[in-house]
């Protein structure tokens, strides 16, 4: 029988034992898309227990908690630390085959050094021991960062936002780590927004100009853009419930823009005729500052409004959505590659069963000059468990061209989840192997080793720029 997380964990063969001891677990870490707040980074927060590392950000393990029974009391509540440990520890026992009980013991292996098994019955003595360590190293965010060997770390931000602690962090000139904005224009985009209008008013006064017409918000955005470019982003995110490809004049959505402006409510053909217009404007934007386009998909959010009203957004209550519209997803790639504007782009979709369909879409629009230029993106959200990463690579590699893709990033808000590299890293490793002992694949070792090490790190490192 195998031991609990061995060093062969999730390696079921010698040619992935090899490529993950020889290639993999030697690259740095590149997180090209989280939710870490920049704050924490720039004032180099301290922790007093594991609990607030673990707890306080992270709602995979609050719907965890809830599954098993646990008072709001003890997850978001006003419960101790030392009881939300507890009660997080009893819901871990039950937890075989969820991703969080191998996450979990990595990052008390890895951070803590602890090699038991974390339950109901042993929370004591591992809450004990993790606080001793914490309390010896005095462990603070950047050290957690630079010992999990991360190169990059690109947070998620509006264009509104003045980007204060990135500038903090870029003065720092022995932290070793690039911490990077990532443009995030969701609040532009959600035009049927009740807060839409207040959200452009604060724009206008951060970009210093006057947004009146949908001319003038371009004009604003640009300026944004900019700023974010001198500050180091090179990728934008975007998150769609649902996309319609309507395309319009510029004189009706400078109607639509005024009508909103003026307090008019929309049509859904209206709206989905502002974003349509916002996307290829902001496509052609990113394309010409060289960065990346993200495009997350199919999450339908705030579930529970009951617990909305409690708690607010991404609290732990989302989903995936319904089916989302991949021809109009299709469609907007067209016309930026038609008109000449289309940036290197990644998709994720948060329903598993989009992942043949993102492939084939993806293939219609690779290119001279770009290795790689459309990605499917990792296993995202609900589907980055073991079964969901092996799929997603399945598919790419069945569909595309495995060895151009830019791999893992966490996606998370807690400063311990960089494990999660390791994670994706043995999974893409057994794959290999399996497929080379399998004789699917030659076992040539420096060429699998290569393509483990371009996976992991190189590959992500050029489709962002970040290496130059």
């Amino acid at each position: 029988m195998k031991q609990y997380i061995d060093d062969a964990f999730l390696l079921t063969n010698k040619t992935a034992e090899t490529l993950y001891s020889d290639f993999a677990c030697k690259v740095p870490i590149i997180d090209y898309h989280c939710h870490i707040d920049p704050k924490e980074i720039a004032e180099n927060r301290k922790y007093d227990n594991i609990a607030q590392m673990w707890l306080y950000h992270d709602h995979y393990k609050w719907r965890l908690m809830r599954w098993n029974g646990t008072e709001e009391y003890y997850i978001t509540g006003e419960g101790g630390d030392r009881e939300k440990f507890q009660k997080y520890a009893e819901a871990l026992e039950a937890a075989a085959g969820n991703p969080l009980h191998h996450w979990s013991h990595l990052e008390l292996r890895r951070y803590f050094g602890y090699q038991g098994i974390l339950n109901g019955r042993t929370a004591e003595a591992v809450w004990e021991h993790c606080n001793k360590i914490i309390k010896e190293k005095k462990m603070n965010a950047r050290q957690i960062i630079k010992a999990s060997n991360v190169a990059v770390i690109c947070t998620t931000d509006d264009p509104a936002n003045d980007l204060r602690y990135h500038a903090a962090i870029r003065e720092e000139e022995d932290f070793g780590v690039s911490v990077l904005p990532s443009w995030r224009p969701d609040k532009v985009m959600s035009i049927e927004n009740a807060a839409f209008n207040d959200y452009i008013d604060k724009l206008s006064d951060m970009s210093s100009i006057l947004i009146e017409d949908f001319s003038s918000l371009r004009a604003a955005l640009k300026v944004r853009l900019e700023y974010f470019d001198q500050m180091g982003c090179r990728v934008s995110d975007h998150a769609f419930r649902q996309i319609q490809y309507a395309p319009a004049s510029d004189d009706e959505v400078d109607g639509i823009f005024i009508k909103v402006r003026s307090g008019g409510s929309l049509s859904d053909i209206e709206v989905a005729r502002y974003k349509t217009a916002l996307m290829v404007f902001l496509g052609k934007e990113y394309n010409r500052l060289n960065w990346a386009m993200q495009l997350h998909f199919g999450a339908k959010r705030d579930n529970n409004s009951r617990m909305f009203q409690l708690l607010g957004p991404d609290t732990g209550f989302d989903c995936i959505g319904e089916n989302v519209n991949l021809a109009g997803f299709a469609d907007l790639l067209n016309r930026l590659d038609w008109e000449g504007g289309l940036p290197k782009t990644v998709l994720y979709s948060l329903n598993p069963n989009d992942n043949a369909a993102i492939g084939t879409i993806i293939g219609c629009f690779q290119g001279e000059g770009v290795r790689g230029r459309m990605q499917h993106g990792s296993a995202w959200w609900f589907n980055d468990n073991k079964t969901g990463m092996e799929n997603q690579l399945i598919s790419l590699a069945n569909l595309g061209l495995i060895g151009a893709f830019i791999g893992m990033t966490t996606d998370s808000r807690s400063i311990l989840s960089y494990t999660r590299h390791e994670y994706f890293r043995r999974i893409l490793c057994n794959l290999l192997g399996r497929w080379a002992e399998d004789g699917e694949y030659p076992n040539d070792i420096e060429a699998l080793g290569l393509m483990v090490k371009n996976i992991s790190y190189t590959n992500c490192a050029e489709f962002f720029g970040f290496n130059k």
